[in-house]
């Protein structure tokens, strides 16, 4: 079913629309929620509720990409889930990830820059960067692949995947101080 006719369901309060979202993006959701829990039931109450999310949010919010927004709903709820469970202990690799994020990105603390902008920014430097890069980007910081399966993937050593990740994430860094976001 096209996703204009899923998020019509949403707005009918069909309850068909879950069903045909299961059905069209229920493995996708699951395997964002599963990258950052490493949970297979974990993940799926973390999809159950991006679910409940996108039908109480449909009406009155309309989105114009539906994978993109249940991808949103599903990573937030899923890390909302990681940070509650694992305050204390973390696991080693999302740790990592994490704090290579915080690196680059500006404290969510920080009320000196406006989240659109720097949503707005973020989305204008992956455009720029080379398809390569922005793949390797977004399978480590937005799915959480560790190094080596980044490598595996795209079959270089991990050393090298390490520098590119590292240098782009200076850039990104760069480019958002050069904006004016305060990192």
């Amino acid at each position: 079913m096209e996703d204009e006719k899923i998020v019509a369901l949403y707005w009918e309060r069909s309850q068909a629309a879950i069903a045909e979202t299961q059905k069209k993006y229920g493995k996708y959701c699951h395997f964002i929620a599963y990258r950052i829990l490493n949970s297979n039931p974990d993940a799926e109450e973390c999809v159950n509720d991006a679910y409940l999310s996108a039908w109480n949010a449909m009406p009155p919010h309309k989105p114009q990409r539906l994978c993109t927004f249940l991808a949103k709903l599903t990573r937030n709820k899923a890390l909302n889930r990681y940070f509650h469970e694992h305050a204390k202990k973390r696991c080693p690799e999302t740790n990592l990830i994490l704090d290579e994020a915080e690196q680059m990105l500006p404290a969510a603390t920080d009320a000196s820059f406006d989240e659109v902008v720097l949503r707005d920014l973020l989305n204008r430097f992956l455009e720029e960067l080379p398809k390569e890069k922005r793949i390797l980007f977004v399978q480590r910081y937005w799915h959480f692949y560790s190094v080596k399966e980044i490598a595996q993937n795209c079959g270089r050593t991990e050393n090298n995947v390490k520098v590119i990740l590292s240098r782009t994430r200076t850039k990104l860094k760069n480019y958002l101080q050069k904006e004016g976001i305060p990192v």
